[in-house]
């Protein structure tokens, strides 16, 4: 039996090369070329009819604590010792869980 031939066509994007090396290395440990990704992807979209995850404004990172000036981090400071003091604390894993919710870190 004669198999039909698939027909296919041609789909051109720029990216940048960091993104794409880090793409292709995650893809091929999961054993599927770039190609068939990009096509996975391209279906879900027609199956979802519309970008197959949610799109939006990632929150705001948490800013490091040497780029404050010395009155804004003298007051977190504070803060701090204030909630310690009245008890308001919570666990490290209750901490951390919240930083890889809010921030993916």
């Amino acid at each position: 039996m004669a198999r039909a031939a698939t027909r296919t066509a041609n789909v051109y994007t720029r990216v940048d090369p960091d993104t794409k090396e880090q793409a292709e290395l995650i893809l091929n440990q999961l054993g599927i070329p770039m190609s068939n990704a990009i096509g996975m992807f391209l279906k879900q979209v027609v199956l979802q009819r519309g970008i197959p995850f949610e799109m939006k404004l990632p929150t705001a990172a948490p800013a490091a604590l040497g780029s404050l000036p010395k009155e804004q981090f003298d007051a977190e400071m504070q803060q701090g010792m204030d909630d310690v003091a009245a008890g308001r604390v919570v666990s490290a894993d209750e901490v951390e869980g919240e930083m890889r919710t809010l921030y993916g870190v």
